[in-house]
């Protein structure tokens, strides 16, 4: 569904991101970790095309991303609040996306009766504006939007931050459910090893824009994971000693 060939992004001199050869194929529940500043973001903004890559392309169901607006029908995502609309209400804004995905009001307002325990009373009938909603409920507002219209591939930049623990369980259900009973492709980045190891298939540790490490989901996967990032804070706090060393010398 979604192959990455040769794809970099440099900024001022400085790699964040060099990726040689990536396949996510229809149907994956695919996960990305990785510290701060390991590319994460970066990688699914070049998805998205909100940027552009410094080498190499990104294919959309053997589109090209960069060069042809074809994916975008079939392609859906939440990063960020500023995907939202503040000056709408949650109504208005699930009717705009609908629209854009050539879905009437009526469709609109059955798909959402899906998510009555998801939005658990606090986005539908409040008459409140998108912006004056708490980031928790902006980030429900944005999931459920990405996922009007029946796309092909969702993609989400950290889902589970600022969510209590009822709609995180609430969530990993869903996700679980869109996965199993669909074609769907579901890309997710997170912090959370624990959320992201019970909903996807197939984890990529990103380390400063590299891959370093590409697993099919087991009952030893989040051992593995633990194992690696408690490694890798060694291995910071070990380079911080010896820069500090060398600023006193």
């Amino acid at each position: 569904m979604i192959t990455v060939t040769n794809l970099s992004k440099v900024y001022n001199g400085t790699s964040v991101l060099n990726i040689e050869h990536l396949e996510i194929p229809r149907g994956q529940s695919f996960g990305l970790v990785g510290n701060n500043g390991a590319g994460k973001t970066t990688f699914f903004s070049l998805l998205l095309d909100l940027i552009q890559p410094t080498t190499g392309n990104v294919f959309n169901n053997e589109i090209t991303v960069s060069q042809s607006e074809n994916w975008k029908p079939f392609t859906s995502s939440f990063i960020d609040e500023s995907f939202l609309i503040g000056y709408l209400t949650p109504e208005e804004y699930f009717n705009f996306v609908g629209e854009l995905r050539n879905r009437n009001k009526a469709d609109v307002s059955t798909f959402l009766q899906n998510f009555d325990e998801f939005f658990n009373g606090e986005i539908l009938g409040r008459k409140k504006y998108l912006r004056d909603l708490s980031k928790g409920n902006q980030k429900k507002v944005g999931i459920v939007a990405a996922l009007i219209g029946d796309p092909e591939v969702v993609i989400l930049d950290e889902p589970f931050a600022n969510l209590d623990p009822s709609t995180q369980i609430r969530l990993k259900a869903l996700i679980k459910e869109l996965t199993s009973n669909s074609d769907m492709t579901v890309l997710i980045s997170s912090h959370d090893l624990i959320h992201v190891t019970e909903v996807c298939e197939r984890i990529v540790v990103l380390d400063k824009g590299h891959v370093v490490n590409d697993i099919k989901t087991s009952e030893a996967t989040l051992k593995e994971l633990e194992q690696y990032f408690a490694g890798a804070a060694v291995k910071v706090k070990e380079e911080q000693e010896k820069d500090s060393i060398e600023t006193q010398a």
